[in-house]
């Protein structure tokens, strides 16, 4: 049976939903604000805590978790049984080593003042004096 890739990718969403929630409301249950949560979601809830009894904790979390992606599915406009997508493993990533570590570049130098294209530079005092001697020699002509 050939699956659709649009009904694919309402699987993959149904699924990242379906994890974001729980995650939300288990940890809105450890923190006693399970009674705000929508009827559906306290319902979700009261099925992990019985699968609870009967399993370990990742076990009725992923069991919760199919529960609610096959709800999401049908409710995003999945056609037939949804696709089965591999369980995430909580694993973390392995260093696959092709990450390379920030370093600031090196400073460049700057250019020397040395050639015949560069402008010999005068000093801003230098460059004042001269003006008031320009000036003063101006008013002294005018008068």
């Amino acid at each position: 049976m050939a699956i659709k890739a649009a009904d694919m990718l309402i699987a993959r969403r149904a699924d990242t939903r379906a994890r974001a929630d729980f995650a939300t409301w288990k940890m809105l249950a450890k923190l006693n604000g399970a009674s705000a949560l929508p009827t559906e979601a306290q319902n979700f809830l009261v099925s992990y805590k019985q699968m609870l009894g009967k399993m370990t904790d990742a076990e009725a979390s992923e069991a919760t978790i199919q529960l609610m992606y096959k709800s999401y599915y049908a409710e995003m406009g999945g056609t037939g049984a949804p696709p089965e997508i591999p369980p995430r493993s909580s694993d973390p990533a392995p260093d696959t080593g092709n990450v390379t570590a920030f370093r600031r570049p090196a400073p460049k130098p700057k250019p020397t003042a040395s050639g015949a294209a560069s402008k010999p530079r005068l000093p801003v005092a230098l460059i004042f004096a001269c003006l008031c001697v320009v000036y003063v020699g101006i008013r002294y002509y005018w008068r």
